[in-house]
C-alpha cells in the first residue's frame, strides 16, 4: 500500500505495543493547532474574568477533547516511525511523504476505530509531517511570518512575539519529554548535544534563526528555548523610514556617515534593532570595497558583491576546538578587509575592534548592548578591562575616541515600536572626558489611551563635526537638516 517508504522487514505493530480501543465512532475532536492566524495566539491576560459554569463545562471539554488528539498524535507517530524507512525520507519529496503519511495514518485509525472528519484528519497529517520533518509544534510558529521570537518556557506555555508584544499561544508539547526531543533534533543537526552535564546550548537553524535552549536540572519548571527569527526579507532604509524607525533627515545623514568610512557603533537593548539598523547601513557601503563580517550567529544579510562572512564556533564535547570572535577578528586583519563589520561586540574581541578602527579600516561597524550613547562608551571602556589588558583610564578613553566617529542608539518603546532614539558623534577628548556632541534625538509628547507612544524626531541645531569631510567625498548636506523643530 506504501511500499516506497516501508522498511523492507516490515511486519505487524510491536507486541508492545496496543492499540487505541475505542467502543465506537470517537466524535471529531478540535486540532491542537488551530488554522486560522488569529487563534494561534491570543494576548496574555492581566486578570482573567471568572468563567459561568457553561463556560467551565466548554473548556473543561475543549480541554479534554485536545488532550485525546494529542494522546492519539503520539499513537501515531510511534506507527509512523515503526513503519517508515527513515533512511529513504531525505530524498523523498514533500508530497509524496505526506501521501505515505496520510495512508499510514488512515490504517492506523481503521484499526483503532477513531473516526475524524476530513478538517481533523488534514491538520493531524500536517502536525505528524512536522514531527516526522520539522519541529513539531514548533513548525507551525516558524512559517508564520508576523512572528518575531518563539519562547518556551516548559512543555506547556509556549510565547511568541508579534509586533513587540508578547503573546501566549494555545500550542503546547505533550510532556517535557517531547520538548526534550524537539530540543535534541535540533542541537543534534548540528553537531552539539545538551544534557544534564551541558544543560544549555546555541544553535542555528536550518533557516538562519537564532536558538538557545536550557534544560533541566538547570531549568527548573521544564526546558527553555529561546528562537530569534530569522527574516528573510531584508528591510532597507525606504522600509524603515515608513515604518517611522527614523527620518529621511537622519537617513540622509547616516548615508553620508557611512559612504566616508565613519566608524559606527549601533547601541541598544535587546529586541531594539541593531542588527536590523546594521543591515540597513551596510546598504550605504560602496559595491567596490571588500568587507568581512564576524558573527556569533549569522544573522547579516549584506548585499554587497565581495562580502566574506565568518562565524565563531564552541568548543566541542571535550571542551577543545573552539573558535571565538576575537579569532575570527585577528584572522580577518591579514585579509585585506576594506571594512570589518563585527555582529556584536560582547568581551575581548574589542581590543582588536578598536585597534581595526585606528589602523587603516575606516567605516568598520560593529554593535553593543548599552542604554544611551554615554552609555556605550563605558561598556567599551568595561570589556576592556574585563579583558585583563592593564591600560591607564585616560590611554582607553583616548583609544576609543580615535577609533569610535558614530554612536547610533536604537530602542523598543513600551508600546512595542522601535525607534533610532539618538544619534551621536564622537568629537575627541576634553582632560580625561571623551566629548560627544547629540545630532538627532527622539523626543517624547505623550501616549495615547491605547498606550502607543506620541513623539516626533528632532535635530538639536548642532551642526555635525564631520561636515567638511562630507563635503570633500561629495556629500554636502543642506543646513537645514540641522535646524531643530520648534
Amino acid at each position: 500500500m506504501f511500499s516506497r517508504f516501508k522498511k523492507p522487514e516490515a511486519g505487524p505493530a510491536p507486541s508492545g505495543m496496543k492499540p487505541v480501543q475505542s467502543s465506537g465512532p470517537v466524535a471529531p475532536v478540535a486540532a491542537s493547532t488551530p488554522k486560522p492566524q488569529a487563534s494561534m495566539s491570543r494576548p496574555m491576560p492581566a486578570a482573567p474574568p471568572p468563567k459561568t459554569p457553561a463556560e467551565a463545562m466548554a473548556f473543561d471539554k475543549e480541554k479534554k477533547k485536545k488532550e485525546k488528539m494529542q494522546e492519539l498524535k503520539v499513537e501515531l507517530h510511534k506507527r509512523l516511525l515503526d513503519n517508515l524507512n527513515l533512511a529513504a525520507l531525505e530524498k523523498a519529496s514533500e508530497s509524496s511523504l505526506k501521501s505515505e503519511i496520510a495512508s499510514i495514518t488512515a490504517e492506523a485509525l481503521d484499526e483503532m476505530s477513531v473516526a475524524l472528519n476530513a478538517q481533523d484528519r488534514g491538520v493531524l497529517h500536517q502536525e505528524l509531517y512536522d514531527e516526522v520533518m520539522g519541529l513539531g509544534p514548533l513548525e507551525a510558529l516558524l512559517k508564520d511570518e508576523t512572528v518575531n521570537d518563539i519562547l518556551v518556557n516548559g512543555p506547556r506555555r509556549i510565547f511568541v512575539e508579534r509586533s513587540g508584544k508578547l503573546q501566549l499561544t494555545d500550542i503546547t508539547f505533550k510532556d517535557e519529554r517531547h520538548l526534550l526531543r524537539i530540543i535534541d533534533k535540533i542541537v543534534s543537526a548540528v553537531g552539539r548535544r545538551v544534557d544534564e552535564s551541558n544543560p544549555y546550548c546555541d544553535a542555528r537553524l536550518a533557516d538562519g534563526s537564532r536558538f538557545n535552549c536550557m534544560v533541566p536540572p538547570v531549568a527548573v519548571d521544564g526546558s527553555l528555548v529561546s528562537i530569534r527569527k530569522f527574516k528573510k526579507e531584508k528591510l532597507g532604509v525606504p522600509d524603515l523610514v515608513r515604518f517611522g524607525a527614523f527620518t529621511e533627515e537622519m537617513a540622509a545623514y547616516l548615508q553620508a556617515a557611512v559612504a566616508t568610512r565613519l566608524n559606527v557603533i549601533v547601541s541598544g537593548g535587546t529586541g531594539s534593532g541593531k542588527t536590523t539598523t546594521l543591515n540597513a547601513l551596510s546598504s550605504f557601503i560602496d559595491n567596490t570595497e571588500r568587507i568581512l563580517t564576524i558573527e556569533d550567529t549569522a544573522e547579516l544579510q549584506l548585499q554587497q558583491v565581495h562580502v566574506g562572512r565568518m562565524e565563531s564556533r564552541p568548543p566541542n564535547v571535550e571542551g577543545k576546538g573552539a573558535v571565538t570572535q576575537r579569532d575570527c577578528l585577528r584572522n580577518a586583519l591579514r585579509m585585506r578587509p576594506d571594512r570589518i563589520i563585527v555582529g556584536e561586540t560582547r568581551g575581548e574581541e574589542v581590543i582588536d575592534m578598536l585597534q581595526a578602527m585606528n589602523t587603516g579600516h575606516d567605516g568598520s561597524m560593529t554593535t553593543i548592548h548599552a542604554n544611551s550613547s554615554r552609555d556605550a562608551v563605558s561598556r567599551l571602556e568595561n570589556m576592556i578591562a574585563m579583558s585583563g589588558i592593564e591600560m591607564p583610564i585616560k590611554a582607553m578613553r583616548s583609544q576609543i575616541a580615535s577609533a569610535v566617529n558614530l554612536i547610533v542608539q536604537a530602542s523598543r518603546l513600551q508600546d512595542g515600536s522601535r525607534r533610532m532614539v539618538s544619534i551621536t558623534e564622537v568629537t575627541g577628548m576634553e582632560g580625561e572626558v571623551i566629548s560627544m556632541q547629540e545630532i538627532f534625538r527622539y523626543e517624547r509628547l505623550g501616549v495615547e489611551s491605547s498606550g502607543k507612544i506620541i513623539g516626533r524626531f528632532n535635530a538639536t541645531g548642532i551642526r555635525s563635526a564631520y561636515s567638511d569631510r562630507f563635503r570633500q567625498w561629495g556629500y554636502d548636506l543642506p543646513a537645514a537638516i540641522y535646524e531643530p523643530i520648534v
